[in-house]
Parts: structure tokens; C-alpha cells; sequence
């Protein structure tokens, strides 16, 4: 049903953690009925210099989440805008279909803490 790579995801998420001292934070979802996601950001640079998440889901939000982290850190803003859920989705090579709408939560609390550090610029 998943991959190896969504398994290790899973079972090793990289980048789980809540940054204190985070520049901004997106969030996604609605912790009292179903997966919730808040994603943290540092920058450098126009870069994502270190990127963290806390997350409240299924197996596929939570390997979603780590291949967002994952995928955005180092790049730039411009760039980690850019990202898309067919991005995170390819990189973890596909996820079933009933759990295609998890590469949203990622993709979405990174965009939301994108544009908020953004408008504090």
C-alpha cells in the first residue's frame, strides 16, 4: 500500500521539532476533527535556512510533512513557493490514491508561513 520511502518517512521523520525561534510559521488543517500541521521556517538570505514541523495525522500526512521539510530546506523562498503536492507525492514515489489529498497539509502550512514571513518584511 506504501512505499519505502513513505514508510521511512513515517516510521523516521526528518525535521520534527517545534522551533522556538522560528522567523514564521504556516498552519493547515483543524486539530479537532483530523490532521493538523504547523510548519516552521528560518531565513537567511532569501534561503529556507532550517525548516521544522509539527504535525497530527495519519501515516501520509506525517511522511508528507517530513518530504516538505525535506524538499524546501536550502532552497529559496521563490523556489519553496513553487513546490507542489505532485512534487511531494513523486519524491516519495506516489502515495494510494485515497491518501493523495495528505501532499496538500505540506505544501499548504509552507506556502501560509512563506507568505506570512513575507509580509512581515
Amino acid at each position: 500500500m506504501y512505499s519505502e520511502k513513505v514508510i521511512e518517512h513515517f516510521t523516521h521523520p526528518k525535521n520534527a521539532y517545534e522551533m522556538t525561534d522560528a522567523d514564521a510559521w504556516g498552519t493547515i488543517g483543524d486539530s479537532s476533527c483530523g490532521d493538523f500541521l504547523t510548519m516552521y521556517i528560518k531565513v537567511e538570505d532569501n534561503c529556507i535556512k532550517e525548516i521544522s514541523y509539527l504535525v497530527f495525522g495519519c501515516c501520509a500526512s506525517i511522511a508528507t510533512s517530513s518530504m516538505t521539510s525535506v524538499l524546501a530546506k536550502g532552497k529559496t523562498l521563490d523556489e519553496a513557493l513553487n513546490i507542489e503536492e505532485e512534487n511531494i507525492i513523486e519524491a516519495l514515489d506516489g502515495l494510494p490514491e485515497e491518501k493523495v489529498h495528505c501532499s496538500n497539509l505540506g505544501v499548504s502550512a509552507l506556502r501560509d508561513a512563506i507568505k506570512k514571513y513575507l509580509s512581515k518584511k
